[in-house]
């Protein structure tokens, strides 16, 4: 079937009709475009567009063929069939224990190999070899395992940390990374990790992106932090590896450098491998550099190291190798930059009140290129390389967006308290009066070293919050990347310090606002913007009307007692038997607060957030409740540190809602 170029979405039944703001349910049942793979001549691609069913939880999704040249799109059927990769060879998907390969872009199909049960496959260039990866025994934790006339036991044996991570118990299985030839049986395949406590690709993310194989066939380089327990939970020190498939040896590319090493990605011509690097060991969110290797005599070069940003999104090579594009979080917003690798030259491309989230594809001066802002959810757009234009390609959402108002955004510039200026996102309710007053939510963002960008989410919505009737004031404050390194770096240990002085003096502007009830004040956050509402809560000398966190931190001893990745406590706050002890777990410690508390507050948890425990947010409540003020505690069993299941979404949202109409 012939479509056009845009693609129209269909309006859900159960949304109003003649509806004109952002509503949850809407939020919710967005399309979702997702690219899947991209042909080797960058001419086409595949993409699939997802729509959640509300009443089944479901994302069902359809699949379309885009031809990038003339950006036509038509539908493909692919069945059951999940795509691999798309390269010289062919399009290669997976159907159950079946790998299929299609010469004619996915109209037929033949068997190739019988895979089993395995993830993340990637072929070999020459087309003779697959990469995968598997979960293996590798110690006996659980009691079954190691009693197995107990089969019926629930008990897990622990010997050393890093024994839950993220949302999950460690049950003595690691991701490991296996090899075969495509003329044997797969049960021939060589364990790369054999006998280790590592995993391949990273827990609790990482993907098949983890695994790349040299351009000749004969090395396939993984990803992998090489080491386990205690050392893994203090440490940030990932590698990248070559397995020689001809040798049978292993080589450590990127031994020399103890931070993050991650990200592997050869240049079209074979000749220059780059990578994603960290310089300091146990910090998370330090400067993040792209460095190149020259295949040949293995020399390495840091292409980043003289800018003065962090490169926090993705890298792409140009089809000539003489070109690498990139996106990054800069001034409040993510943009695309190119990167000359012999010059090491940098140069913004676009400029605008958008994020450009991903790279998919060249087409001569031009490429495609996934875009968002608080309004709009992501849709492929083409840049002109030479002008930073863009041209929309698709509109996956065009009906659902024509029934809205959208909100308007405004990045201000605001004084700090130490004489600096901060960029403040305003976000305002659609069909905004500048002669009204407005009841305005100060928006605590995470990280604490995330950027605060024109993001789109489907449960931090600035613009939802905003169709609700609020104005939502956004700080980049101390700690944001896209403001200079230095900025980016000034909260770590001062997580109460300036940080809070800076979201203070953002309100504090606010106020000056005629447009904004200073009456009618309220924080709202997550992760370590909840630990900011829990600091503000006891700080904000009556600005506030009322306080949500959603999994923050408000016992700093007690957290760094239950949290699993101490690497970055250790980096960001210090040990609490530091001695002297360090500001975190006395002055910056919002439990010891709590006599101060006294406006209204909402604390949400999710019960496998093991980053920030359970009992992070049922001290907060119990705490709240003794101290006689008006609290509620919503607790979702099955939610990790965020909320992923629709209907857990749409009860937050309404019950945020609900508690700021009580309270504010």
């Amino acid at each position: 079937m012939k479509l056009k170029h845009t693609l129209i979405a269909v309006a859900a039944p159960f949304l109003m009709n003649a509806q004109n703001v952002m509503t949850p349910e809407l939020l919710w049942t967005l399309n979702k475009i997702g690219v899947s793979a991209v042909s080797p001549d960058q001419s086409s691609l595949i993409y699939t567009v997802g729509k959640t069913d509300l009443k089944t939880e479901k994302n069902n999704k359809k699949t379309y063929f885009l031809n990038i040249k003339n950006a036509e799109a038509t539908s493909l059927d692919l069945g059951k069939k999940a795509l691999i990769q798309w390269d010289k060879n062919g399009l290669y998907a997976q159907e159950k224990d079946i790998i299929y390969l299609s010469k004619d872009a996915g109209k037929t199909w033949a068997e190739f190999y019988t895979i089993g049960e395995v993830d993340n496959i990637v072929i070999s260039p020459d087309g003779k070899k697959i990469a995968f990866s598997k979960q293996v025994l590798v110690e006996k934790v659980l009691g079954k395992d190691k009693y197995t006339d107990v089969p019926k036991t629930t008990a897990h044996i622990y010997t050393d940390l890093n024994h839950r991570h993220w949302d999950y118990f460690n049950e003595g299985k690691y991701n490991h990374v296996f090899v075969v030839n495509v003329s044997e049986k797969v049960e021939n395949a060589k364990d790369l990790l054999e006998g280790k406590m590592w995993d391949s690709p990273q827990r609790p993310f990482g993907g098949a992106e983890d695994f790349v194989w040299s351009p000749d066939s004969t090395q396939l380089l993984y990803v992998t932090k090489p080491l386990s327990g205690a050392e893994y939970a203090q440490s940030t020190n990932t590698d990248i590896f070559a397995y020689h498939l001809n040798s049978g040896t292993t080589k450590n590319l990127t031994e020399s450098n103890k931070g993050y090493d991650v990200a592997p990605k050869f240049s079209p011509d074979g000749k220059t491998l780059l990578w994603m690097s960290m310089e300091r060991d146990g910090y998370e969110a330090d400067k993040n550099d792209i460095k190149i290797m020259d295949w040949k005599s293995h020399e390495v070069r840091n292409l980043t190291k003289d800018w003065d940003e962090s490169v926090v999104g993705d890298v792409f090579w140009t089809q000539d190798s003489k070109t690498l594009y990139f996106t990054t979080a800069f001034r409040g917003t993510k943009q695309l930059f190119s990167l000359s690798p012999k010059t090491a030259k940098i140069q913004q491309i676009t400029q605008g009140d958008f994020d450009v989230t991903s790279i998919y594809a060249q087409n001569k001066n031009t490429l495609l290129v996934g875009r968002t802002d608080m309004n709009h959810n992501a849709d492929l757009f083409s840049v002109d390389l030479k002008k930073g234009t863009m041209t929309q390609v698709t509109e996956v959402n065009k009906q659902n967006y024509a029934k809205i108002t959208p909100s308007k955004t405004e990045l201000k510039m605001v004084k700090t308290t130490d004489g600096k200026e901060m960029g403040v996102w305003f976000v305002y309710p659609p069909d905004f009066d500048p002669n009204k007053k407005y009841p305005t939510l100060l928006y605590c963002q995470g990280g604490p070293q995330s950027a605060l960008t024109q993001f789109f989410s489907t449960r931090w919505s600035p613009a939802l919050m905003a169709a609700n009737g609020y104005i939502v004031v956004a700080p980049n404050r101390r700690g944001m990347p896209g403001w200079g390194t230095k900025w980016n770096e000034e909260i770590s240990k001062d997580w109460g310090g300036q940080v809070m002085k800076d979201y203070l003096a953002a309100t504090d502007y606010a106020k000056t606002l005629p447009y904004v009830d200073n009456d009618r004040m309220g924080a709202v956050g997550a992760s370590y913007g909840g630990y900011s509402v829990f600091m503000l809560a006891g700080i904000h000398d009556n600005r506030f009307k009322t306080f949500i966190a959603h999994d923050g931190l408000f016992d700093m001893k007690s957290w760094y007692g239950t949290t699993e990745e101490l690497f970055f406590a250790n980096w960001d706050l210090g040990k609490p038997t530091d001695l002297p002890m360090p500001k975190a777990y006395t002055e910056f410690n919002p439990s010891n607060f709590v006599d101060k508390w006294n406006k209204p507050i909402m604390i949400i948890q999710g019960g496998l957030d093991f980053r920030v425990g359970y009992e992070q947010g049922q001290q907060a409540f119990q705490a709240a409740k003794l101290h006689g003020l008006k609290s509620k505690f919503l607790y979702f069993p099955n939610e990790n540190h965020w909320v992923l299941n629709p209907h857990n979404g749409l009860v937050w949202q309404r019950e945020f809602f609900e508690w700021l109409k009580e309270t504010l």
